[in-house]
């Protein structure tokens, strides 16, 4: 089944005009309107901002399709509120329209998984376990893990999507090997072979390229310190203070756990209430 994401502005008038061409006369539109107002209100206020509509058969295919209000798909994209569709995002996509430039929008949410995917990851690894991780971190603390969804589901998504990863991530590594974060060797079977500064200097640079709310959520844990930046120079305070890469680790992915924990639970009543 392809999963297909529309951003639209207004999902009251979305969900209104699509429910209204299945209406045969005006007392069953209005009965469909309701469902419309329903549909917006619980996605919004009780889920995540997105509804779901699966299993629909469109060209012989089986599809499932969300809709999100624009400016909530944004907002998710750039700060992890909810850490839904930013995390699906991060996996290979296919933009069939983009009239807001979303696709450069999203290289911020990009960057920000290959900091925290390498703050989760040891001082060597592969380029295959790389993109793994960041493909993980949506799924840490998802309510269907635990009885839903394929345990195998991340490695297949990677083995099956690994060149897309590749020329997804490309830009980051280099920009991270340029910067000496990152050194690459290739093996055998010609994948790259990783290996990382575990300094706390990086740490910090890595906990910088973090959304606003992961850092906020991990500053509530450890507290706001004068740290030293790779520069030399002490910072002005609203820096984040670790006093170990894993220590910054073990904060950051209890924050993304609570997110997607809360968020998948939300998700999940909200496809209840408004199924069928």
């Amino acid at each position: 089944m392809v999963d297909y994401i529309l951003g639209v502005s207004d999902p009251l008038q979305w969900h209104s005009e699509n429910l209204k061409m299945n209406a045969d006369h005006y007392a069953s539109w209005m009965v469909l309107l309701g469902g419309a107002k329903l549909i917006t209100n619980v996605a919004e206020k009780l889920g995540v901002g997105v509804h779901f509509n699966p299993y629909v058969t469109w060209n012989n295919k089986m599809l499932k399709y969300g809709v999100v209000r624009m400016h909530d798909l944004i907002q998710d994209i750039l700060n992890w509120e909810s850490f839904y569709l930013s995390g699906r995002l991060q996996k290979p996509v296919n933009m069939l329209v983009d009239n807001l430039d979303i696709e450069t929008i999203n290289s911020v949410n990009l960057r920000a998984a290959v900091s925290a995917a390498l703050l989760l990851l040891p001082p060597k690894f592969t380029e295959e376990d790389l993109y793994a991780k960041i493909c993980s971190l949506s799924y840490m603390g998802d309510v269907r893990m635990l009885f839903a969804e394929d345990r195998n589901k991340v490695k297949k998504i990677v083995q099956g999507q690994f060149d897309l990863f590749q020329s997804m991530y490309k830009p980051f590594l280099e920009e991270y090997e340029g910067k000496d974060f990152l050194r690459f060797s290739s093996s055998k079977n010609q994948l790259a072979n990783i290996s990382q500064d575990c300094g706390l200097p990086v740490t910090h640079s890595h906990i910088s390229f973090l959304p606003p709310t992961v850092r906020s959520q991990m500053g509530m844990k450890i507290g706001k310190k004068k740290v030293i930046s790779e520069s030399g120079k002490v910072g002005n305070g609203n820096e984040l203070g670790f006093g170990s890469r894993e220590e910054a680790a073990k904060c950051m992915q209890k924050a993304l756990r609570r997110t997607v924990m809360v968020s998948s639970a939300r998700q999940a009543v909200s496809g209840v209430l408004t199924v069928g």
